[in-house]
Protein backbone atom coordinates (compact mmCIF):
# COMPACT_ATOMS: atom_id res chain seq x y z
CA UNK A 1 0.00 0.00 0.00
CA UNK A 2 1.39 3.41 -0.98
CA UNK A 3 0.78 6.65 0.99
CA UNK A 4 -2.43 8.41 -0.05
CA UNK A 5 -0.55 11.68 -0.62
CA UNK A 6 1.79 10.00 -3.11
CA UNK A 7 -1.08 8.30 -4.94
CA UNK A 8 -3.06 11.57 -5.13
CA UNK A 9 -0.05 13.51 -6.44
CA UNK A 10 0.63 10.81 -9.02
CA UNK A 11 -2.99 10.85 -10.16
CA UNK A 12 -2.88 14.64 -10.55
CA UNK A 13 0.33 14.46 -12.59
CA UNK A 14 -1.19 11.77 -14.82
CA UNK A 15 -4.38 13.81 -15.30
CA UNK A 16 -2.44 16.99 -16.13
CA UNK A 17 -0.37 15.09 -18.69
CA UNK A 18 -3.47 13.53 -20.25
CA UNK A 19 -5.23 16.92 -20.40
CA UNK A 20 -2.37 18.23 -22.49
CA UNK A 21 -2.49 15.23 -24.82
CA UNK A 22 1.07 14.14 -24.01
CA UNK A 23 1.94 10.47 -23.82
CA UNK A 24 3.86 9.02 -20.91
CA UNK A 25 6.73 8.11 -23.25
CA UNK A 26 6.88 11.61 -24.74
CA UNK A 27 7.00 13.32 -21.33
CA UNK A 28 9.58 10.83 -20.03
CA UNK A 29 11.76 11.53 -23.09
CA UNK A 30 11.53 15.30 -22.46
CA UNK A 31 12.54 14.70 -18.83
CA UNK A 32 15.41 12.43 -19.82
CA UNK A 33 14.12 9.55 -17.66
CA UNK A 34 12.65 6.14 -18.44
CA UNK A 35 8.88 5.72 -18.99
CA UNK A 36 9.01 3.24 -16.09
CA UNK A 37 10.37 5.89 -13.70
CA UNK A 38 7.66 8.38 -14.72
CA UNK A 39 5.00 5.67 -14.46
CA UNK A 40 6.10 4.94 -10.89
CA UNK A 41 5.62 8.63 -10.02
CA UNK A 42 2.18 8.70 -11.64
CA UNK A 43 1.12 5.59 -9.70
CA UNK A 44 2.39 6.97 -6.39
CA UNK A 45 5.15 4.39 -6.05
CA UNK A 46 7.96 6.94 -6.23
CA UNK A 47 8.06 10.54 -5.02
CA UNK A 48 9.49 13.09 -7.44
CA UNK A 49 12.25 15.35 -6.17
CA UNK A 50 11.60 19.10 -6.07
CA UNK A 51 13.63 19.46 -9.26
CA UNK A 52 11.77 16.69 -11.05
CA UNK A 53 8.36 18.05 -10.04
CA UNK A 54 9.25 21.53 -11.32
CA UNK A 55 10.51 20.01 -14.57
CA UNK A 56 7.24 18.13 -15.05
CA UNK A 57 5.10 21.19 -14.32
CA UNK A 58 7.23 23.36 -16.62
CA UNK A 59 6.98 20.89 -19.52
CA UNK A 60 3.21 20.66 -18.99
CA UNK A 61 3.07 24.49 -18.81
CA UNK A 62 1.12 24.57 -15.55
CA UNK A 63 1.94 26.29 -12.23
CA UNK A 64 3.26 24.27 -9.30
CA UNK A 65 -0.04 24.91 -7.52
CA UNK A 66 -1.68 22.45 -9.95
CA UNK A 67 0.27 19.67 -8.23
CA UNK A 68 -1.63 20.56 -5.05
CA UNK A 69 -4.92 20.19 -6.92
CA UNK A 70 -5.59 23.93 -6.74
CA UNK A 71 -7.79 25.45 -9.44
CA UNK A 72 -6.17 28.06 -11.70
CA UNK A 73 -6.26 31.62 -10.42
CA UNK A 74 -9.09 33.74 -11.81
CA UNK A 75 -8.21 36.50 -14.23
CA UNK A 76 -9.43 39.06 -11.71
CA UNK A 77 -10.65 39.18 -8.13
CA UNK A 78 -14.37 38.60 -7.51
CA UNK A 79 -16.45 41.72 -6.85
CA UNK A 80 -16.26 43.07 -3.30
CA UNK A 81 -18.98 41.54 -1.18
CA UNK A 82 -19.35 38.41 -3.31
CA UNK A 83 -19.17 35.08 -1.54
CA UNK A 84 -16.26 32.83 -2.44
CA UNK A 85 -15.29 29.47 -0.96
CA UNK A 86 -16.05 28.40 2.59
CA UNK A 87 -14.51 30.85 5.04
CA UNK A 88 -14.27 33.69 2.53
CA UNK A 89 -16.34 36.76 1.72
CA UNK A 90 -15.17 39.20 -0.93
CA UNK A 91 -11.38 39.53 -0.77
CA UNK A 92 -10.96 37.95 2.70
CA UNK A 93 -10.16 34.24 2.82
CA UNK A 94 -9.34 32.23 5.92
CA UNK A 95 -7.63 28.86 5.71
CA UNK A 96 -7.41 26.72 8.84
CA UNK A 97 -4.23 24.81 9.69
CA UNK A 98 -5.71 21.41 8.85
CA UNK A 99 -6.86 22.65 5.44
CA UNK A 100 -3.43 23.77 4.18
CA UNK A 101 -2.34 21.46 1.34
CA UNK A 102 1.09 19.82 1.61
CA UNK A 103 3.22 17.91 -0.88
CA UNK A 104 5.68 15.34 0.49
CA UNK A 105 8.45 15.05 -2.11
CA UNK A 106 11.60 13.01 -2.62
CA UNK A 107 14.41 13.09 -0.04
CA UNK A 108 11.91 14.02 2.70
CA UNK A 109 11.36 17.57 1.42
CA UNK A 110 7.87 18.98 2.03
CA UNK A 111 6.13 21.87 0.28
CA UNK A 112 3.18 23.53 2.05
CA UNK A 113 1.02 26.02 0.20
CA UNK A 114 0.72 29.42 1.92
CA UNK A 115 -1.70 30.87 -0.63
CA UNK A 116 -5.30 30.42 0.65
CA UNK A 117 -6.62 31.11 -2.86
CA UNK A 118 -4.69 31.17 -6.16
CA UNK A 119 -3.06 34.50 -7.04
CA UNK A 120 -2.29 35.02 -10.74
CA UNK A 121 1.43 34.62 -11.39
CA UNK A 122 2.38 34.17 -7.72
CA UNK A 123 2.91 31.05 -5.61
CA UNK A 124 3.98 31.09 -1.96
CA UNK A 125 5.21 28.00 -0.10
CA UNK A 126 6.73 26.94 3.16
CA UNK A 127 9.49 24.48 2.31
CA UNK A 128 10.89 22.03 4.84
CA UNK A 129 14.29 20.38 4.22
CA UNK A 130 15.38 17.69 6.72
CA UNK A 131 19.14 17.36 7.43
CA UNK A 132 20.97 16.02 4.38
CA UNK A 133 18.04 16.57 2.02
CA UNK A 134 18.23 18.25 -1.35
CA UNK A 135 15.94 19.64 -4.04
CA UNK A 136 17.57 17.14 -6.40
CA UNK A 137 18.55 13.63 -5.42
CA UNK A 138 21.10 13.42 -8.24
CA UNK A 139 22.69 16.89 -7.83
CA UNK A 140 20.85 18.07 -10.93
CA UNK A 141 20.31 21.80 -11.37
CA UNK A 142 16.82 23.20 -12.00
CA UNK A 143 15.81 25.86 -14.54
CA UNK A 144 12.33 27.18 -15.23
CA UNK A 145 10.54 30.41 -16.10
CA UNK A 146 9.98 33.37 -13.79
CA UNK A 147 11.75 34.62 -10.67
CA UNK A 148 11.95 33.25 -7.17
CA UNK A 149 12.90 34.45 -3.74
CA UNK A 150 13.14 32.78 -0.38
CA UNK A 151 13.80 33.55 3.28
CA UNK A 152 15.07 30.98 5.76
CA UNK A 153 13.00 30.91 8.95
CA UNK A 154 14.78 28.00 10.71
CA UNK A 155 18.05 26.13 10.26
CA UNK A 156 20.38 26.74 7.33
CA UNK A 157 20.14 26.15 3.59
CA UNK A 158 22.75 26.05 0.86
CA UNK A 159 21.48 27.54 -2.40
CA UNK A 160 23.66 27.02 -5.48
CA UNK A 161 22.85 29.51 -8.24
CA UNK A 162 24.73 29.31 -11.54
CA UNK A 163 27.64 27.49 -9.89
CA UNK A 164 27.95 29.97 -7.01
CA UNK A 165 27.22 28.79 -3.46
CA UNK A 166 25.17 30.84 -1.01
CA UNK A 167 24.88 29.79 2.64
CA UNK A 168 21.64 31.09 4.16
CA UNK A 169 20.96 31.14 7.91
CA UNK A 170 17.77 32.08 9.75
CA UNK A 171 16.59 35.48 8.52
CA UNK A 172 18.71 35.43 5.34
CA UNK A 173 17.00 35.74 1.98
CA UNK A 174 17.83 35.29 -1.70
CA UNK A 175 16.30 36.28 -5.05
CA UNK A 176 17.25 35.17 -8.56
CA UNK A 177 15.83 34.51 -12.04
CA UNK A 178 14.44 30.96 -12.12
CA UNK A 179 16.01 30.45 -15.56
CA UNK A 180 19.44 30.47 -13.85
CA UNK A 181 20.52 26.90 -12.93
CA UNK A 182 19.90 26.40 -9.22
CA UNK A 183 19.53 23.77 -6.49
CA UNK A 184 18.95 23.72 -2.73
CA UNK A 185 20.54 21.53 -0.05
CA UNK A 186 20.43 21.27 3.74
CA UNK A 187 23.95 20.40 4.88
CA UNK A 188 23.15 21.30 8.49
CA UNK A 189 22.29 19.11 11.46
CA UNK A 190 18.79 20.52 11.97
CA UNK A 191 15.70 20.77 9.83
CA UNK A 192 15.65 23.89 7.66
CA UNK A 193 12.45 25.81 6.91
CA UNK A 194 12.04 28.59 4.37
CA UNK A 195 9.26 30.67 2.87
CA UNK A 196 9.63 30.52 -0.90
CA UNK A 197 7.90 32.70 -3.50
CA UNK A 198 7.72 31.81 -7.19
CA UNK A 199 6.75 34.55 -9.64
CA UNK A 200 5.74 33.30 -13.09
Amino acid sequence: MFPADDVELGARLRALRAERGMSLRALAAELGISPSALSQMERGRKRPSVTRLFQIMTLLDVPLSAAFGEAPAPAQDPPVGSVGSVGSVGSVTVTRAGEVPELPLGDGVTYRSLTPVPIPGTEVYETVYPPGSSSSQDSEYLRHTGHEMGTVTAGTLTVDVDGRRHELARGDGIRFPSSTPHRIHNAGAETAVAVWINLR
